[in-house]
């Protein structure tokens, strides 16, 4: 058997799938920056906070519910067929979202966004490690997470410039061109791939995994809406969920063909590294989110000036992400692994000292850091993930690990969220004497709220900013030791189970046969 080389043309198609990507990075992104000036009657849509809520979780409902069932169609049906179709459909949505007329169609056309980057998110891992032969698959993982990494920066950055020259749909607006360049390059350059063997399909799993997937990710993000997780909204339909997806794997174990093989478990290097990468969102993304608040409210810089801030731990995933196929070379998966967690757990544990009046360049040395950090322990769990897996089920993989990242990182959001929320309201309850209770609700209830209060209140209002301003960051405090608890735990699993130099690959019995049509 001749040895696998991988698609002649490897390196262009990589760089193809990390452009198309970045349509769906930069949009979550840039919508971060754009929330407040989609509020504002005048210049916005004058959505309410509860609209604003479902602008952005009706794009997470989706885009989580439906990552499991791309995957499956791109295996079955072919992946750049499935890329193509969630690129076409993320552009039309992003146009109808850029010209929403009110708050209700920007929420519809954000649920057509999820489906389209639920299509595209999957098929762009599953072809890399299809052309990629298993021994470069570490490196172009490498690079595929390095492009997510600048996409994250460069999107608030984009927004911000956006928005201080265009209006708020020119923040949707920008995902178009990007499309459409991204269609010429897919349809020109990526060969089709899928899975050769035509298995029955698997419905009823597909149906499980949907049903238990939307149940599971709207409990969690009425935890961030509700700032708790003591409520009915929360702990039923989360219930549900958890129980859905416990039937499905129920299911998956006892059919012959299954859309997931759930025996992939087994395996301890696929398990760990599907653990860690929900610890690492679930740990990073609640402190990054609530970062955004304390840059443009507590520190009062403008959205563009904030997405600037977000550079040095995008640099960072820039430089090491390539590197990390190396380090693992080096010192193993076990070793980069546990390392790279530590130093995740002590760049988040530092903002625990972070205050009102902290030196920038001491909270741009932290994002570095964990950016440092995050670059190397992504790609290799994505790696160990994608490897795991015989190459014909690679968007199974893909979607498996991503689906991960994306409920790990809304957890963590929502918990870390509730953890700075319920901290913020009890410091904040005894500030608030004198006011009208509609004002004094705003306040309590967060710190968006008390900076537009206390704008109209004079004197008075900067004293009591002043005070909202050290809850919040004493919200962040705790927030911050959460993920940094996270975090070490994260490390102790990989210290205790993830495999070390010696890994064992899913056998590539179908590789030769997806090879022919594949390299044509």
């Amino acid at each position: 058997m001749e040895p696998d080389t991988g698609h002649p043309r490897r390196w262009q198609i990589l760089g193809v799938m990390v452009f198309s990507l970045l349509a769906v990075v930069l949009d979550n992104t840039i919508l971060n920056v754009a929330i407040k000036t989609i509020a504002d009657p005048v210049h916005g849509l004058g959505a309410t906070q509860s609209e604003l809520e479902w602008a952005m979780n009706s794009y997470t409902l989706v885009f989580a519910g439906l990552l499991f069932t791309f995957g499956v169609l791109g295996d079955r049906y072919g992946r750049k067929r499935m890329l193509l179709i969630g690129m076409i459909l993320f552009g039309l949505s992003s146009l109808a979202s850029a010209y929403a007329q009110d708050p209700m169609q920007l929420i519809v056309a954000r649920s057509l966004m999820g489906i389209g980057g639920a299509a595209i998110m999957p098929a762009t891992l599953a072809i890399i490690s299809n052309v990629f032969p298993i021994h470069e698959r570490g490196r172009a993982i490498g690079v595929w997470a390095g492009g997510v990494g600048i996409a994250v920066a460069i999107g608030p950055i984009t927004g911000g410039l956006l928005l201080e020259h265009f209006w708020w749909g020119s923040v949707f607006l920008i995902n178009v061109p990007i499309v459409l360049l991204a269609i010429v390059l897919i349809a020109s350059l990526v060969p089709d791939s899928k899975d050769p063997h035509k298995a029955a399909l698997d419905p009823v799993g597909v149906l499980l995994s949907i049903l238990g997937l939307v149940s599971l990710v709207y409990g969690i993000v009425r935890i961030t809406e509700l700032g708790t997780a003591a409520d009915a909204t929360v702990i039923v339909p989360s219930a549900i969920g958890l129980a859905i997806l416990a039937a499905f794997v129920w299911y998956e174990s006892r059919i012959d063909h299954p859309a997931f093989d759930v025996r992939n478990f087994r395996n301890a290097g696929f398990s760990t590294a599907i653990i860690t990468v929900g610890l690492v969102f679930f740990a990073a993304m609640g402190v990054l989110f609530f970062l955004a608040f304390y840059w443009q409210i507590v520190r009062g810089f403008s959205p563009l000036e904030s997405g600037a801030l977000v550079l040095p731990f995008a640099v960072a995933q820039l430089l090491f992400s390539p590197q990390s196929a190396r380090m693992v070379e080096r010192f193993g998966a076990k070793v980069v692994g546990t390392v790279s967690m530590l130093v995740i757990a002590v760049a988040l544990a530092g903002y625990v000292f972070a205050e009102a009046d902290t030196p920038l360049w001491i909270l741009l040395v932290l994002g570095f850091v964990q950016g440092a950090a995050m670059a190397n322990i992504l790609p290799t769990s994505t790696t160990a993930i994608m490897n795991a897996l015989p190459r014909e089920k690679a968007g199974v993989g893909s979607s498996m690990s991503n689906v991960v990242r994306q409920v790990g990182g809304t957890l963590g959001i929502a918990v870390l969220g509730a953890a700075l929320s319920a901290s913020y309201r009890g410091n904040m309850e005894g500030q608030v004497t004198g006011l009208p209770p509609e004002a004094a609700h705003a306040v309590t209830e967060s710190i968006a709220g008390a900076a537009a209060v206390t704008e109209r209140m004079g004197a008075q209002g900067a004293a009591l900013m002043d005070a909202a301003n050290d809850a919040f960051v004493t919200g962040i405090h705790w927030a911050a030791a959460g993920s940094a608890l996270v975090a070490l735990i994260g490390a102790l699993v990989v210290a205790r189970w993830m495999p070390g130099k010696s890994v064992k690959y899913a056998p590539a019995h179908a590789a030769d046969v997806e090879r022919e049509s594949a390299v044509v």
